[in-house]
């Protein structure tokens, strides 16, 4: 890994993933290089479209309903939303994918480059992470380490959340309804420089030239206190099943198979080791979180999750 105290690494990690021939802009999906939650099944889009459902409700059904899926990818998330939902709500429902890369064509997913205004739902999910940020060493005098890197060693290396405060406050603003970030992360009690690399479904050592992605563990509490407002910072096991996700296995024969795989696939999702120690920052504008989330345990970052991507 680069260490020159000169070198510029939020140039550098912006050029490696979308600059030209960078990672995103040459076209490259997430779901090639590593497993995320919509790459397991429909699950996680079956959750989020209750939860648009009570932002549809809350905002008193609007005749255009929005889910905006910000770092598509190959809009897997997005086209599986658009597949699922039924009723009113999918027929006032607007599907966009946000993404800087090249479009994928899906039925009923529009895609852009700059994220909307929408009236709806908002939902970035492993976007956070992919946004480049400066790197210091401690000491530093940079703001922004000052409030949220408390304890900074000398000759450590930190990564500088700012530009992902910003993104993260201009997304929350440009909804009526929530935003919802899903990623990785941590808080200023556990910060720990993250920045790593992942190729072909390995995590590998973070290098500049486009090959990989690269990646850095999201700073959700500054990520907060940015957008303001009312929100929460829950676990992805605790909202997953506050969502009707639970995992039962019923039924007999072929309906006892299908059962049980759902249930090993929620059951992935939850694992708190894994998937499920994600954690969801769910922010509303115009709409009480409260109406969309039950009371939940706050989330904290789990140890594990610091060799996963």
């Amino acid at each position: 890994m680069h260490t020159c105290p000169m070198f510029d690494w939020e140039a550098a990690w912006h050029a490696a993933l979308y600059g030209p021939g960078g990672f995103f802009a040459r076209g490259e999906k997430p779901s090639a290089h590593f497993r995320t939650s919509p790459l397991v099944g429909p699950e996680l889009a079956e959750a989020l479209l209750t939860l648009l459902s009570r932002v549809d409700a809350a905002l008193g059904f609007p005749p255009v309903v929005d889910f905006v899926d910000v770092g598509a990818g190959g809009g897997e998330l997005a086209f599986a939303v658009r597949s699922l939902a039924s009723g009113s709500l999918a027929a006032r429902l607007r599907v966009t994918a946000v993404e800087v890369g090249p479009p994928v064509e899906l039925p009923g997913v529009r895609w852009t480059s700059s994220v909307p205004p929408c009236v709806g739902l908002l939902v970035g999910h492993e976007w956070l992470d992919a946004i480049p940020c400066p790197v210091v060493t401690g000491p530093s005098a940079d703001p922004w380490i000052t409030r949220w890197w408390p304890a900074l060693a000398d000759g450590a290396l930190a990564e500088v959340g700012a530009p992902r405060d910003a993104a993260w406050a201009a997304a929350v603003s440009s909804v009526r309804g929530a935003a919802l970030a899903i990623d990785y992360g941590h808080l200023a009690s556990s910060r720990r420089f993250t920045l790593t690399g992942y190729r072909g479904g390995q995590q590998v050592e973070p290098v500049f030239d486009g090959s990989c992605d690269i990646t850095a563990h999201v700073a959700f509490d500054a990520c907060a206190a940015a957008a303001g407002g009312d929100f929460v910072l829950v676990s992805q096991r605790d909202a997953l099943r506050a969502l009707g996700l639970s995992g039962s296995v019923r039924g007999s024969g072929w309906d006892w198979l299908e059962s049980a795989a759902r249930a090993g696939r929620i059951a992935e999702l939850r694992d708190p080791s894994g998937l499920g120690g994600f954690g969801w920052l769910l922010h509303g504008n115009g709409v009480a979180v409260a109406d969309l989330l039950p009371e939940l345990p706050p989330w904290r970052p789990n140890p594990a999750s610091f060799s996963t991507g």
